[in-house]
């Protein structure tokens, strides 16, 4: 009769091959559907921003996928530092994201890292954003320049709208009330200081707005003419 005991070590080999295909099997469908993402991401933010899938199993030959390859980099290349201290380090940040970088030719690159674990905390995969910044450099030079504007003041305040006839008798009712009288009220002088300020704001070079205003002040255009002679 066989002893008891013989039994127990083949269970156990026969435990650790499944275990390790079932890390294998994880570990190859974390990178697949990884590459479904940095495809996506690729397309969709191309051509400014390259998108690597890192297999950190292979660190040799990591970098399974690449979009927009701005950097020059291919499939097969090996790991980057940032990879290469994923695989030695299990707590190593897991997203490492708008850190400053560059491309081999200088360009200056934003960057962001995503490091991607399987089910026991091991890094399998990362993907990685690299941003061509020296694009939208351009672009902010170009709309300072379009945006920037002379530090001295224009020679007159200028309104950027069509004034009307109602702009007048707002801005002569303003006035009076500015001095508690009703705009019939005021004197010759206070007249006289309106119309001038009216002529020198462009409201009474309006058509028919010397009609208006002596309708309002209930004086004769001849007085108005009279007041900025």
């Amino acid at each position: 009769m066989a002893p008891p005991t013989a039994s127990k070590p083949s269970r156990a080999k026969s435990a650790k091959p499944a275990k390790s295909l079932g890390n294998a099997s994880e570990a190859k469908l974390l990178l697949r559907e990884s590459r479904k993402i940095v495809e996506g991401l690729g397309k969709m933010f191309a051509p400014c921003c390259e998108v690597v899938l890192h297999d950190l199993t292979q660190p040799e030959h990591a970098i399974l996928a690449i979009q927009t390859p701005l950097s020059g980099r291919k499939v097969g290349d090996p790991a980057t530092e940032m990879g290469l201290a994923r695989i030695g380090d299990p707590s190593f940040p897991d997203i490492v994201q708008n850190y400053s970088n560059s491309f081999p030719d200088g360009r200056p690159v934003k960057s962001t890292s995503i490091g991607i674990k399987d089910s026991e905390g091991r890094y399998v995969a990362a993907i990685c954003l690299n941003l061509d910044v020296s694009l939208f450099s351009s672009m902010q030079r170009v709309l300072q320049q379009l945006t920037q504007v002379d530090i001295a003041p224009a020679p007159v305040a200028e309104t950027l709208k069509a004034s009307t006839h109602s702009d007048v008798t707002r801005a002569i009712e303003t006035f009076a009330a500015q001095l508690n009288l009703q705009p019939r009220a005021m004197s010759v002088a206070q007249r006289n200081a309106l119309i001038r300020l009216l002529h020198s704001s462009g409201l009474l070079q309006i058509r028919g707005a010397a009609s208006t205003v002596a309708t309002v002040l209930g004086i004769s255009r001849t007085s108005i003419y009279n007041a900025l002679k």
